[in-house]
């Protein structure tokens, strides 16, 4: 029963504010999300998010299978960070946070998930076989999506 820890950081050359104006409106993660994992929000979600804000999805993780994932933004400090977690999906724990903090020239965003596949040591070898892969490639996706939108 493995846990896992995945951490990005990018940097943008554009205000806290208006990254934060982005990144705070769930039904913006359709546009920085891969298409083939057929992501698609269910809940009313739209506006800026807020503690205790229910979140549900239809995404295809893996093989195309679609799946309910339903998570629960747990806090917020507006400009600083937001921590999302799973309720209802695929893993038997998943904790992302969300940091930006402000430096010269812009903006530094760091993702950390810390997560646990369900099915014990079938997860753990699935983890290092497909998911901590699928991650990477997700993240990398995102990175450039967000490069298109607010560059560097």
């Amino acid at each position: 029963m493995g846990f896992y820890q995945f951490k990005r950081t990018q940097f943008f050359d554009v205000s806290i504010d208006e990254l934060w104006e982005f990144i705070s409106k769930p039904e913006n993660l359709k546009k920085i999300t891969p298409d083939y994992m057929g992501f698609d929000i269910t809940s009313e979600s739209k506006g800026a998010m807020y503690e205790g804000m229910i979140i549900s999805y239809k995404v295809s993780p893996l093989l195309g299978i679609k799946t309910t994932w339903v998570t629960e933004i747990t806090n917020v400090k507006p400009k600083k960070y937001f921590v999302d977690e799973q309720r209802i999906g695929p893993y038997k724990i998943w904790h992302h946070q969300h940091f930006l903090e402000e430096k010269e020239g812009g903006t530094l965003m760091t993702d950390i998930i810390s997560y646990q596949p369900p099915f014990g040591i079938l997860g753990a070898i699935a983890n290092k076989i497909v998911i901590k892969q699928k991650l990477k490639e997700i993240f990398d996706y995102r990175k450039q999506a967000l490069i298109k939108l607010f560059g560097k």
